[in-house]
């Protein structure tokens, strides 16, 4: 499997000559949902769903679908029907030819006097890869590439080496970091690396990886 960064949160994935896109928000490439076959949404945040960017790759290619939990659904569905699916904690499917199970249900606490949002990750044929969206959910299923939310308003770095740590994953590479300033990027490589218990990786946006 290729792994693929984009800018922050956004990740492509490619098996068999077909594309999975996960969260092409507004702070990732115009174009980050283009040429995929199947596209996935954690959550209705714009770092992570941009209506634009999917419009874009449904109109581009009819066979395109996306599947994502009903606040994002509700969206972009009425434009696209029977192209967008709702998915749930639990619910397990098959999206461009990788096996999907969904896992977990509410984002994480930016502050107290903030709503939560529902939130849900996804574990990408039999735990290969596991991106979490916006929340340090632990599938109950080994991982090997977690796709690690390394810097956010509701986070701290305490919490993402713990959160390695308790996923235990073979390897983990950054996402959610286009806040992360390089000056920063040296400091969050030593401690993660050091204390995550896992290999730690970074990819500049646009570089890829086998996984």
């Amino acid at each position: 499997m290729k792994l693929t960064k984009k800018s922050h949160a956004c990740v492509r994935l490619e098996k068999d000559g077909r594309t999975l896109v996960l969260d092409p928000g507004a702070f990732s490439e115009q174009d980050a949902a283009l040429g995929a076959d199947a596209i996935l949404v954690t959550h209705e945040h714009p770092d992570h769903f941009d209506e634009g960017r999917l419009r874009a790759a449904l109109e581009a290619d009819p066979a395109v679908e996306i599947w994502t939990l009903a606040s994002v659904a509700e969206q972009i569905s009425a434009a696209f029907p029977g192209r967008v699916h709702t998915v749930g904690h639990g619910d397990t499917f098959t999206a461009a030819g990788f096996d999907i199970q969904v896992h977990g249900e509410l984002h994480a606490v930016i502050h107290p006097d903030i709503p939560r949002i529902t939130n849900v990750g996804y574990l990408i044929d039999g735990g290969r890869v596991f991106h979490p969206g916006d929340a340090l959910t632990v599938p109950d299923h080994p991982v090997e590439t977690l796709m690690l939310p390394v810097q956010a308003p509701w986070s701290k770095i305490s919490e993402v080496i713990d959160y390695v740590r308790e996923v235990k994953p073979r390897r983990a590479y950054d996402i959610h970091d286009a806040l992360l300033t390089d000056l920063a990027r040296p400091v969050y490589d030593r401690q993660i690396g050091a204390l995550g218990g896992s290999e730690h990786l970074r990819l500049t946006p646009g570089d890829s990886a086998e996984v």
